[in-house]
């Protein structure tokens, strides 16, 4: 990947919240967390947009922890209204997902799918989905660049049934995302290795640091992984 300081940067605080920062300097935060609940570092930044999965879930939801006024998108209300929504100049698209149809708290824990782009670099977040994905569903990630990826099994969906979305869509850059570490505190989600075993080594790189750079011409022609480090 690039060190060019005019490109689109790329941050992983842990969980499934990521900050994105356009060359212009417009900046995404999505699914920011309950500090205390999953074991990783509080937001600090502030962001012009944050984008949740649902405003139900302290793990996926916490917007109001975002320092500053940001304009703040729902996916799951995008979904169920059109869509389509845009704030601070971007323009989110979404999809209605459900976390886990036989979650243990009895919850389906409805939850949005999302894409944008950034400096013509197509993004996808994956929500907080739990069950395998509905050809609709799966249609959504088609001509993605860079998937953010649920590699965690258990209360998402399951590595079996990313496999399958991942060989369908073929992203271009995979970032695992809301797998175990040893910062995050629930202890029954996989090790990213799981994850892994489902690539040749030589499709796996690693940024070796929770921050990184793109630019459309960064972007592969066959699909590869790029594992990234969380904000200590």
């Amino acid at each position: 990947m690039t060190k060019d300081i005019n490109a689109m940067q790329l941050k992983w605080y842990g969980h499934a919240a990521f900050r994105i920062t356009a060359e212009d300097g417009t900046s995404i935060i999505t699914d920011p967390y309950t500090p205390e609940g999953v074991g990783y570092r509080p937001i600090e930044e502030t962001a012009d947009l944050v984008i949740i999965s649902s405003d139900d879930d302290d793990a996926h939801c916490r917007a109001d922890l975002i320092p500053g006024q940001p304009a703040v998108i729902n996916a799951l209300d995008t979904a169920l209204d059109g869509g389509s929504a845009t704030a601070a100049g971007i323009t989110v698209n979404a999809i209605e997902a459900a976390e886990w149809v036989n979650h243990p708290r009895g919850i389906p824990g409805q939850n949005g799918m999302y894409r944008f782009e950034v400096d013509g670099i197509k993004i996808a977040h994956m929500g907080d989905v739990g069950n395998p994905l509905t050809e609709a569903q799966m249609a959504f990630f088609e001509d993605v660049d860079v998937l953010l990826a649920l590699a965690g099994g258990y209360l998402t969906i399951e590595l079996p049934d990313l496999d399958a979305l991942i060989k369908k869509v073929r992203p271009k850059i995979i970032v695992p995302m809301h797998f175990r570490t040893l910062t995050y505190k629930p202890r029954n989600t996989m090790w990213i290795e799981s994850f892994l075993s489902y690539f040749d080594d030589n499709d796996v790189d690693f940024a070796f640091d929770h921050e990184t750079t793109l630019t459309k011409a960064d972007i592969p022609h066959e699909t590869r992984v790029l594992v990234m480090d969380y904000v200590h």
